[in-house]
């Protein structure tokens, strides 16, 4: 009897929680970063983190991919990307400099880079319009240029 009860408890649950697998993916709010290119890329991103600069990285994102970079709402108008492509060379990058290393990093701080010995690494900035969510699009053409936003 008792198994009979759990059974048709695990079958009543599994009902009930079966559409919550079926929920929109417009409900997230995340930054997000799609690959695009036919290539392997890896990106480092730059975003101010309460009072103080942070750069991240890397995220190795596959050829025509997308991965989550910041998880939750956005708090920043304002974020910024470099990414290098690992296949074919190139890059996507601006005029905006903050701190890299080759390595896996979290650096606090855009100055004096390499006095600290880190790289010194031009990123592209993407403004979100204060959006709480936004994805990069990586694409061949925007390649250098430091576009590509949604």
């Amino acid at each position: 009897m008792t198994l009979h009860r759990s059974t048709a408890t695990i079958a009543t649950l599994t009902i009930l929680l079966l559409p919550l697998l079926f929920l929109p993916d417009a409900a997230r709010a995340d930054l997000r970063l799609c690959n695009k290119t036919p290539s392997r890329v890896g990106v480092a991103i730059g975003y101010m983190n309460g009072k103080k600069w942070t750069t991240e990285g890397w995220w190795n994102i596959q050829a025509k991919a997308c991965e989550t970079l910041l998880g939750g709402e956005l708090s920043s108008r304002y974020y910024y990307i470099y990414a290098v492509d690992y296949d074919h060379g190139g890059e996507w990058g601006g005029s905006a400099f903050m701190c890299t290393r080759d390595k896996e990093f979290t650096i606090e701080g855009v100055n004096d880079c390499v006095a600290r010995g880190f790289q010194r690494t031009g990123f592209f900035e993407v403004d979100t319009g204060d959006q709480t969510n936004w994805t990069v699009q990586l694409t061949e053409s925007n390649a250098r240029a430091g576009v590509g936003a949604r």
